[in-house]
């Protein structure tokens, strides 16, 4: 080993590793869209209530949300392409059930009594989401610390297309195809989209090098000569603890429940409420809930150069107040006109909201920047399960009005997390304030010791 030279074969580079991760997450993130779009007929089929309706069309979002947490510290120890496949074989394996089901029972075979394997399935299906964690970490690792930003930008705001691209192919689909035909090419094309990450997926230098069997030491100084940067701790659980303990990064993990777990309820809720409350049909129902995550996921893109500009305090007290008018306008809205003015507010204001929370993270706990982002990461995005059951039970608890004042919800989250976020930039502004401060202080007190 000590003979051993430092520099071997490694597979990628860069480029090829924001490649492979985008597409592993945009395949694992699509079965948002599905859900959404299909659920009105499960829910028939079932004879489910509006808050069952929630929780159903939500599964995908709870394994999507709860397992980023262990996976992106699993990415830490052997690179991100194993968890990856791990994910969305997972996923696969879920929506291989869905689509069993779907041709052997559906419609007039499902009843009530097949509700828990449907949950259960979704659940499985839900899996990809999870990959995000992964990508961020799998991205991190190949790109040099300059180039962070455009690089995480690119692929957060390219996978999160998946939801909208899928919302305005599906309900075409089963026009076409029907439910079962529409399941049938959703599963191909997420094998098809795995097995190609399979070929395109690598880890970065570091981790291709420990499994050739270097020692990590060697393994550092070697990925150095590829333009590697930065590195695993080993220190995860420890990153996760340290930052549970501090204050700010539950303030951040509020806020990117609101936005992007938003995000996340409004792309499997939308669907419903366009169908349901203003009766459109379902193809337009797709296109227009295709047109706010889409819009959403490009918006986060560019708001992650306006957090460069502007700085992440300006930028998320902005976005977050047009948060708030759009959620209040489709409170009140009882047309497709105003509610499609406000959809497009909300996407423009959670989009950027979105990128300004991830600009934050290493400003507000700079100690434990990794164990911030996995809390941010997996417990804001819960919000994506536990919105659209509430939003249910109120249209349960209200009838058909209930669609409408059920965003008031969104209002209220938006509003606490408009004044979390002015709380965190005061705050920021004082400790800055504070340690400008600090060179002079020590200087007056030098000069009073002499």
């Amino acid at each position: 080993m000590a003979d051993q030279p430092l520099t071997k074969s490694i597979q990628g580079n860069p480029a090829r590793g924001l490649l492979g991760a985008t597409l592993g997450f945009f395949i694992g993130f699509a079965a948002v869209a599905l859900f959404g779009t299909t659920a009105a007929k499960v829910r028939d089929a079932l004879h489910l209530t509006p808050v069952a309706l929630g929780f159903l069309v939500a599964m995908p979002s709870l394994s999507g949300s709860l397992l980023r947490i262990p996976f992106a510290a699993w990415v830490d120890t052997v690179g991100g392409r194993k968890p990856f496949l791990v994910l969305l074989s997972m996923s696969i394996l879920g929506m291989a059930g869905l689509t069993a089901m779907i041709f052997l029972l559906y419609p007039g075979g499902l009843t009530p009594a097949h509700a828990p394997w449907i949950f259960l399935l979704g659940l499985l299906s839900g899996c990809g989401i999870a990959t995000f964690s992964v990508g961020t970490g799998q991205v991190s690792y190949w790109f040099p610390k300059a180039q962070q930003g455009s690089a995480l930008g690119t692929y957060a705001g390219i996978g999160n297309l998946a939801p909208g691209i899928f919302s305005f192919i599906l309900p075409v689909a089963l026009v076409w195809w029907g439910m079962a035909g529409s399941y049938l090419a959703w599963l191909i094309f997420l094998v098809a989209g795995t097995v190609l990450y399979y070929f395109l997926g690598r880890n970065a230098p570091y981790f291709q090098l420990l499994a050739q069997r270097l020692t990590p030491e060697k393994a550092i100084a070697a990925a150095k000569s590829y333009g590697e940067e930065m590195f695993p701790s080993g220190k995860i659980l420890e990153s996760l603890k340290l930052s549970a303990k501090t204050w700010k990064t539950w303030l951040l993990v509020v806020i990117y429940f609101t936005t992007f777990g938003g995000f996340m309820a409004l792309t499997a809720w939308l669907p419903t409420y366009w169908k349901s409350y203003l009766n459109v049909a379902a193809v337009t129902a797709g296109s227009l809930t295709g047109l706010y995550s889409i819009l959403t996921s490009l918006v986060r893109v560019a708001g992650g150069r306006i957090s460069d500009r502007l700085g992440g305090e300006r930028t998320m007290l902005i976005s977050l107040a047009i948060t708030v008018i759009g959620a209040t306008m489709l409170s009140i809205s009882g047309s497709i006109g105003l509610s499609m003015a406000a959809v497009v507010i909300l996407a423009l204001g959670m989009g950027v909201s979105n990128a300004a929370v991830f600009k934050l993270v290493p400003q507000e706990v700079p100690q434990a920047v990794g164990g911030a982002s996995g809390w941010v990461g997996g417990l804001g995005a819960f919000g994506g399960f536990t919105l659209p059951p509430l939003l249910g039970t109120i249209v349960a608890s209200q009838g058909q009005g209930g669609y409408a004042s059920g965003f008031l919800l969104m209002v209220l989250l938006a509003v606490i997390s408009l004044g979390l976020a002015i709380m965190l930039a005061r705050i920021h502004g004082t400790e800055q304030k504070f340690n400008e401060s600090m060179p002079g202080k020590l200087m007056e007190k030098q000069n009073a010791k002499h």
